[in-house]
């Protein structure tokens, strides 16, 4: 099966997207959730993370944010934008990790394993997003003056 650039795309790849955005929707809605209880594990996580002396609001600030781009992803009119604040959230969970110095592949590149579903789910399911990445297409040349009189 090959990715045509056509802005639609076919049954199959979109309902992979779907699923792929779903998983990655379900995996922030938790950490987001996680983070407007506060439960105590998050406080400890937060702490040993560098978040020294934070309240249970900064914790709640921290949810909110991310329900708040979760949601922007979520919502098909505004999922580019959302995967765009989505991947800035995510590189600072990346930059904290490798900071401490933890894990390469557990830790430090876990908010990548989530930003890459949330780029492929979103390509997937509207193939205008690989145009993004994508080289351009070469422009043909117009004929010049000289080679049309020849």
């Amino acid at each position: 099966m090959t990715l045509s650039l056509s802005r639609q795309t076919s049954t199959p790849l979109r309902w992979t997207g779907r699923i792929l955005s779903g998983l990655a929707i379900a995996a922030l809605l938790l950490d987001a959730s996680a983070k407007l209880v506060p439960l105590q594990p998050v406080m400890e996580g937060m702490v040993h993370l560098g978040f020294k002396n934070q309240t249970p609001e900064f914790a709640r600030m921290i949810g909110g944010l991310l329900m708040g781009c979760t949601a922007l992803y979520a919502i098909p009119r505004t999922a580019v934008l959302g995967a765009i604040l989505l991947t800035g959230f995510l590189g600072g969970t990346i930059a904290i990790h490798l900071r401490l110095g933890h894990p390469l592949f557990s830790h430090v590149l876990f908010g990548g394993y989530i930003g890459v579903l949330v780029w492929v789910g979103l390509g997937l399911r509207n193939m205008q997003v690989w145009r993004l990445f994508l080289p351009p297409r070469p422009v043909p040349l117009a004929p010049t003056a000289v080679e049309s009189t020849n």
